[in-house]
């Protein structure tokens, strides 16, 4: 397959993709004209970028409303106060399969254009057709919600994985305290990687391999963010959305929140979603080059950060096409749509790889109330 005629959505490069047993076989310069027969797709003013990365996500979750209420000054105050002011909500999300609300959070970084996502929690049984679900590490939930997080931490079975950890989501002491004392936990020096770190220096950033950066859910509980303005230089800033507990179920939202913050710069926030996390997760995608994995995402954008669901047009794991916008039907014929969905967004007609319009039903038989974005 052959991806004509897009742009580089950093360099504004116009190129041509050819893709190849799951790899990027060529990136050639212009529209390439290939004479192997293969499938040629031909776009005009679109970009080209590597699949997203959601470095924290927590696939289960993906089904709540945003609940806080008010401005929180760490995670278990916010914890605590849910679970008491919330719970008829919680309740009722929680009788929907655990297996249906996995499937939902996996469509709902695959039509945003994620094609890989770390899921923070226990490990879980997930297909990756779709996208990739890393969990390649071990996961903690925090220092206040688990009770075993030091035996955990310094399992010597587990010491040659990364720990990925909520850590110093607050603003007050305790959230401070919390990264010292996870420091000064970890007995076998493992690599950690800390989920916000709101309150975290540059002397404790030191000593963690990555930071997550969740700015969307950070301001939604606690009205500030880390200070990643000063953290990236000591550590890799990475890219997370948190649940749709704490934020929007659309990435692209929450990528524009970052920006705005300007704590980053606009080439540095692209990285913290492809080269840098494949570099830390140990990846072979998170850029367009021969011999990396073909995940991909083509969009009608005028630019990255104007990127939507509704205005991409393709979505490509591993070389597989797992989304496609309708307006490129007429030019995928060879392409079997029994084994795609449709579903709208705003204005758009995607084709989704699955039944996505089952398993909402299917959600919707438990929990009827639910809101989906697509229909």
């Amino acid at each position: 397959m052959v991806l004509n005629n897009v742009r580089m959505a950093l360099s504004s490069q116009k190129v041509s993709i050819s893709v190849k047993d799951g790899k990027i076989a060529q990136v050639l310069p212009g529209h390439f004209h290939d004479k192997t027969g293969d499938l040629n797709l031909i776009f005009d003013n679109a970009i080209v970028f590597p699949g997203l990365i959601n470095s924290h996500d927590h696939l289960d979750f993906n089904l709540f409303p945003p609940l806080a209420g008010r401005v929180f000054k760490n995670y278990t105050e916010w914890g605590v106060h849910i679970h008491v002011k919330y719970k008829d909500i919680i309740d009722s999300v929680l009788r929907i399969p655990e297996p249906l609300r996995i499937q939902w959070g996996i469509y709902k970084n695959l039509l945003c254009g994620v094609t890989t996502v770390v899921n923070h929690g226990k490990r879980i049984k997930a297909p990756n057709d779709l996208i990739t679900v890393f969990q390649n590490c071990q996961s903690i939930h925090s220092v206040h919600f688990e009770k075993r997080w030091r035996v955990s931490l310094n399992n010597p079975l587990k010491k040659n994985l990364p720990a990925v950890i909520h850590c110093g989501e607050g603003t007050d002491d305790l959230s401070r305290n919390e990264i010292d004392q996870l420091l000064r936990s970890n007995i076998l020096k493992r690599s950690i990687v800390a989920v916000h770190g709101v309150a975290m220096n540059e002397d404790q950033a030191k000593q963690f391999k990555a930071l997550v950066w969740c700015p969307e859910s950070n301001c939604f509980l606690l009205n500030k963010t880390a200070p990643i303005d000063h953290l990236r230089k000591d550590l890799p800033i990475l890219f997370g959305t948190d649940s749709t507990l704490t934020g929007d179920w659309n990435i692209w939202n929450h990528i524009r929140k970052g920006n705005q913050t300007k704590l980053l710069s606009d080439q540095e926030l692209f990285y913290s979603l492809t080269i840098s996390p494949a570099n830390t997760w140990g990846l072979n995608t998170g850029a367009i080059a021969e011999g990396m994995d073909a995940d991909l995402v083509i969009s009608k954008a005028e630019s990255f950060l104007a990127t939507d669901p509704q205005n991409i047009l393709l979505v490509m794991h591993k070389g597989h096409i797992s989304l496609f916008d309708e307006t490129l039907l007429p030019y995928l014929k060879a392409i079997n749509t029994n084994v795609y969905s449709t579903i709208s967004i705003g204005n758009s007609i995607k084709y989704v790889k699955g039944n996505l319009r089952e398993l909402m039903g299917k959600i919707k038989q438990f929990h009827p109330e639910v809101s989906f974005p697509v229909v």
